[in-house]
């Protein structure tokens, strides 16, 4: 069983966008939880122009493992082109909150055939 935890950061233009996907991970077991700020300020470079917009933001908190998963359906899913979803392992913490991370979690699916 894969005991390693990341967190995964999403941002999105609409925050009940973002929390209706974020329930959709938690209830495929996906995620163990999340801690989303419903509004945060995003300065970027977007196809030659400087943007300045209002957006939401998740950390979640899942299996390593999981992370392309959750990276695909955000790819499959999310209303921008290129959503934002970046990840990065857990290297310490409370260990019960670490284990209750895994226990909440499913293990990765197979690979199939047509995706």
């Amino acid at each position: 069983m894969d005991q390693s935890t990341s967190e995964v950061v999403i941002t999105a233009p609409d925050a009940d966008w973002l929390a209706a996907f974020v329930h959709d991970l938690v209830e495929r077991r996906l995620c163990a939880g999340a801690h989303m700020v419903a509004e945060i300020r995003s300065i970027y470079r977007w196809q030659g122009e400087v943007s300045d917009k209002p957006e939401a933001r998740v950390a979640l908190h899942t299996r390593t493992s999981l992370v392309p998963e959750i990276t695909r359906l955000a790819q499959e899913h999310h209303p921008y082109e290129v959503p934002c979803v970046v990840a990065w392992p857990i290297a310490a913490g409370n260990q019960a909150y670490l284990a209750w991370i895994v226990s909440e979690t499913r293990e990765p699916s197979s690979p199939t055939l047509d995706g």
